[in-house]
């Protein structure tokens, strides 16, 4: 009996890792239009070269829903409701900042003392409760959230960065904003670094084919940020033909034949995505099946556009071209 309950429990929390994984990624599909992205990156442009310099306010900012934001003072109490914010609140040193924060915000394991305001559906009322001087959003997650929180006053910053250089500029964005330009310019540099280590390792070798599965039956394509890593990787994702997600269509895979395939690690104790894969028939014929090159990567800093985003792109690195990042 007991063994039955641990797996209906297992079973459920891979459940909704899936369905967060998938609102997480359709966030960086492309979802933000050129004018609106180019908008957001002319806003940081000098963030990047004064990091060391206090905020000055009133600051007021224009986020993903092409909204003004301004703050008249540096907040003292912030709530997020998307998990990539809350790990830049504390990358760049405002966790005691943070009164608030969505169930699925877990990372760093400070955020289990802080007070929840809902999941895949914020509560409203809670994060009024709070009264917080911002809340942090994802205007590809929280679009109902942030319409009835303004609705009833609360200042809210959405953003949906969609590219590698996106969540840099959006860190340091934050930083002005938020009175942590110090902080935030430290995070960035390093993950410009990483980047620019990665770049100049690969730049000498052949791209590699490789195929992306994040969801049991589902790859993305073209306009997504993984493909966007896998491209900084020295990779070709090879459904790139075909913007966002979507369901795998297994003989173009087969024609395709990827020498890498790439899946995360939800924590099962056997993956429910590489048995499929290993299952699908005439998929044994592709190389990455062939020469057992098929790589499990950590989930969350993958699908999360946040600080760890550096980490998920070394680890993408390693699984295209493991003789250059061991």
């Amino acid at each position: 009996m007991i063994s039955n309950v641990k797996k209906v429990l297992q079973s459920n929390k891979v459940v909704l890792v899936l369905m967060l994984v998938m609102m997480l990624a359709l966030t960086a599909c492309g979802n933000n239009n050129a004018a609106e992205s180019n908008k957001q990156n002319q806003q940081v442009e000098d963030t990047n070269g004064a990091t060391t310099a206090e905020s000055a306010y009133p600051i007021t900012l224009t986020d993903a829903t092409n909204t003004e934001v301004t703050l008249t003072e540096s907040p003292k109490a912030i709530v997020s409701i998307v998990p990539s914010e809350t790990e830049i609140l504390f990358a760049i040193g405002l966790g005691d900042n943070v009164v608030g924060v969505d169930e699925y915000s877990n990372y760093p394991a400070a955020t289990a003392d802080i007070e929840k305001v809902g999941d895949f559906i914020t509560n409203i009322e809670a994060v009024m409760a709070l009264q917080p001087d911002i809340v942090l959003a994802s205007s590809g997650m929280n679009g109902e959230a942030i319409t009835k929180l303004r609705e009833q006053g609360v200042l809210v910053y959405a953003s949906n960065p969609a590219t590698y250089d996106e969540v840099v500029a959006h860190i340091n964005q934050l930083g002005v904003l938020l009175d942590a330009q110090t902080q935030a310019g430290e995070v960035t540099a390093e993950m410009n670094k990483v980047k620019e280590d990665i770049v100049a390792k690969v730049a000498n070798v052949d791209p590699r084919k490789v195929y992306l599965e994040f969801d049991a039956g589902y790859t993305m394509g073209s306009g997504t940020f993984l493909d966007d890593l896998v491209t900084i990787a020295g990779g070709i994702n090879v459904v790139n033909s075909q913007p966002g997600w979507f369901e795998v269509d297994a003989e173009a895979v087969i024609t395709e034949n990827p020498a890498v395939i790439i899946y995360p690690d939800f924590g099962e104790e056997q993956s429910s995505i590489l048995a499929g894969i290993q299952a699908r028939p005439g998929w044994d014929a592709i190389d990455a099946v062939k020469n057992n090159e098929m790589v499990m990567v950590t989930n969350d800093p993958l699908v999360r556009v946040g600080p760890r985003v550096a980490q998920g792109l070394s680890e993408i690195a390693a699984a295209i071209h493991p003789e250059l990042f061991q």
